[in-house]
């Protein structure tokens, strides 16, 4: 008997039944071993020696590992393909015993029966670069995490972390808050012509200059200008030129595009994703196939396709929509220069497998994941859309002006798609919308042909500031500043949310006060840590550790002998400073000695403290408000946690004088009978539930 241990369940059933009998396929659940969380637990006078345990909650399933391992004649370790795949692979062997130099490892790129039967026939040893790699970058971490939190949970808040990556985010996403308030917006003007050819078709073209170049309208008078030298004005084409351009397709997806593809045409946040392309990866139960992956592994840089996928979407392509929509020659696409191009591109495992075939399997989340990801691999093999481009330049003049030779110019331009090629599946979404495809078709044009004014269009614009970042955009930003990694991407957004660093509405990222404190005290007294340059350096090292071009010992002194006397000279120069937040401060006074009362954070969370600390010593739990009043007195409504489950309650203010509470989600409509608040009572509608009054709304 052979035993496979792979990371998940799902994944162990899909894999059970290609490789059959002979055969038991178990999941480690992950990671087994860590870092214990009660210390720093890096040893760093010999030489950053880690000390590793065994999870809590996994000592039982390590318990019956050992089991399986004893009675068995081979163990396989198939832990995900990547370095946080490796290094699972790596502690499960330690805990198993394992002999590092025989050839136990595999990986599946894809969880199809090529793909892991594939991998099964080609074990290699546990790779021990991609290993230190892994631990390098937990090493780092630890370090400052576990150093630098305490010292800004004390400057500025208590319980407050310093992540390495997550700091220079947030730092990002802070930069950009500083560029849109310190914008300063510039006039400007546009003038567009609506103008009719001689068959009455509609023309419009925008105002570029005059015989002498372009002219940039900045201000009202100027344009002004513009308009009186085109009363009575004149217009004809004075020039025409055709050509043809070519929109080829994107290529398909790494894990940085996918997210941020999902982000602007889904609506999904990076963990989201991420999440859903892991079912999609392990397998789902399809009729006739039984559990199969749909996708390739999702965590990869690389744009690399397979000539096996290459040539099953080919023969998809020709049967469905004819040979021209292949390209002349095969498309591959190159991978950035850091690119590991350890996998494939992120791909369908079978191309010929369209959404359509495998909807009813598949979740809503599944299903437009994968059709994404499909629509997107096939298009990246197709033609090329062939457009037939028209530029008109068009001058306008009165009788004056045009017998002195003078003139001002306008252009149009439009395209028409002469063979739409990959656009009949799939065209790629942009942060910004405003591209090609707010061309017009523009009518047939000669040259000389006078043309009829319409009607001219003025229009004020003002410069605008950077955009604030989406998850999508910040996903690109860090990508190409070469912080943190693909697969990191999604940790990294959620953890400065769930910290309130930065907050999340409409789609948009913005920094809370708590994270513009956290960065400038970063920003002047650790600048390395927050140096995206810095940090993308630390990235470049990691991968050089992986392919065992660098010793990962003599990086982490490098970086540890600096951060560590840097932090001592800090503390030292920063002793009896705080740093006072004005996000902390509250309206409500405090009850015995009438200083309006600040929000603290301790050991249970955050709470209501007197700011005169130690004269005062009062003190009271943080209960939000919901903005709704008591059915029973009046009073505000506010909302509480069960200390037994942690479920959500609602309760009077006035409590224990007033002893009203609810499950019932209060709303912000008052009751149209008494005034009071309505509350939600489930699906069943709206309800007022003040005594004798009874109204309820379906």
């Amino acid at each position: 008997m052979n035993l496979v241990i792979v990371e998940s369940p799902a994944k162990a059933k899909s894999i059970q039944k290609y490789l059959g009998k002979g055969f038991e396929v178990t999941s480690s659940m992950g990671h087994v071993r860590d870092m214990p969380a009660s210390r720093l637990a890096v040893d760093v006078a010999n030489n950053f020696a880690p000390s590793y345990v065994v999870m809590k909650d996994k000592e039982k399933l390590v318990r019956e590992l050992k089991q399986k391992a004893g009675g068995c004649d081979k163990i396989f370790l198939a832990t995900d393909p990547d370095r946080e795949g490796e290094a699972i692979s790596w502690h499960l062997a330690h805990i198993l015993g394992l002999n590092l130099k025989e050839a136990n490892r595999v990986t599946f790129n894809e969880i199809t029966k090529n793909g892991v039967l594939g991998g099964m026939s080609n074990p290699r040893r546990v790779d021990l670069d991609l290993v230190n790699a892994q631990q390098a970058r937990r090493i780092l971490d630890r370090l400052v995490g576990y150093r630098l939190s305490p010292f800004v949970s004390q400057k500025i808040r208590r319980g407050l972390s310093a992540g390495r990556v997550q700091s220079v985010a947030v730092r990002l996403i802070v930069d950009r808050e500083d560029e849109i308030r310190a914008f300063v917006p510039e006039e400007y003007w546009s003038l567009d012509a609506k103008l009719l050819n001689g068959a009455k078709k509609s023309v419009k073209a925008g105002f570029v200059g005059d015989q002498k170049g372009k002219i940039e309208l900045k201000t009202k008078a100027q344009t002004d200008g513009i308009l009186a030298r085109l009363q009575n004005a004149q217009y004809w084409v004075a020039e025409i030129k055709k050509g043809k351009r070519t929109k080829n397709p994107a290529p398909p997806f790494n894990t940085s595009t996918l997210q941020q593809e999902a982000s602007r045409r889904l609506g999904f946040q990076a963990q989201r994703t991420m999440k859903v392309a892991q079912e999609l990866y392990e397998g789902m139960e399809l009729p006739g196939l039984g559990t199969t992956g749909l996708i390739t592994y999702m965590r990869t840089d690389s744009l690399r396709v397979s000539e096996e996928a290459r040539q099953q979407a080919n023969e998809f392509i020709t049967e469905c929509y004819g040979r021209q929509y292949l390209p002349a020659q095969p498309r591959v696409y190159k991978s950035r220069a850091s690119a590991q191009d350890g996998h494939e591109a992120i791909r369908p495992t079978m191309p010929g497998l369209s959404p359509e075939k495998v909807k009813g399997s598949l979740s809503n989340d599944q299903f437009k994941l994968y059709d994404l990801i499909w629509k997107r691999f096939l298009a990246s093999q197709m033609a090329g859309c062939l457009q037939d481009t028209v530029k008109a330049k068009l001058l306008a003049a009165n009788p004056e002006e045009k017998r002195q030779g003078r003139h001002l110019v306008f252009n149009a331009s439009g395209f028409a798609v002469r063979f739409d090629g990959f656009t009949v599946l799939y065209v790629e979404a942009t942060d910004n919308e405003e591209d090609e495809e707010g061309e017009t078709k523009l009518p047939e044009l000669k040259e000389g042909e006078p043309l009829q004014l319409k009607e001219l269009l003025p229009a004020q614009h003002f410069t605008q500031p950077p955009p604030r970042f989406t998850e999508a955009s910040l996903i690109k930003a860090l990508e190409e500043s070469g912080v943190g990694r693909p697969s990191t991407y999604a940790s990294i957004i959620g953890t400065i949310v769930q910290r309130g660093y930065v907050v999340r509405a409409n789609k948009l990222l913005s920094p809370t006060e708590l994270g513009g404190a956290l960065t400038a005290l970063l920003k002047e007294r650790f600048p390395r840590i927050v140096n995206v340059q810095f940090t993308a350096q630390m990235e470049d090292s990691l991968d050089e550790i992986g392919k065992g071009e660098k010793d990962y010992i003599v990086m982490l002194r490098d970086f540890y002998t600096d951060f560590d006397s840097t932090l001592t000279r800090v503390k030292d120069e920063m002793q009896g400073v705080k740093i006072e937040l004005e996000e902390d401060k509250t309206d409500i006074p405090c009850d015995k000695c009438g200083r309006m009362m600040v929000i603290k954070t301790g050991r249970f969370g955050r709470f209501l403290a007197c700011p005169g600390y130690p004269e005062c010593k009062n003190a009271k739990p943080l209960v939000p408000e919901t903005g709704g009043v008591c059915p029973k007195c009046g009073e505000k409504l506010v909302q509480r946690k069960s200390k037994k489950s942690g479920r959500v309650f609602y309760g009077c203010s006035a409590w224990p004088k007033c002893d009203f509470v609810t499950w019932n989600v209060p709303t912000d409509e008052p009751c149209p009978q008494c005034g009071r608040t309505l509350f939600q009572k489930g699906r069943a509608g709206k309800v007022c539930l003040r005594d004798g009054c009874g109204f309820e709304a379906k």
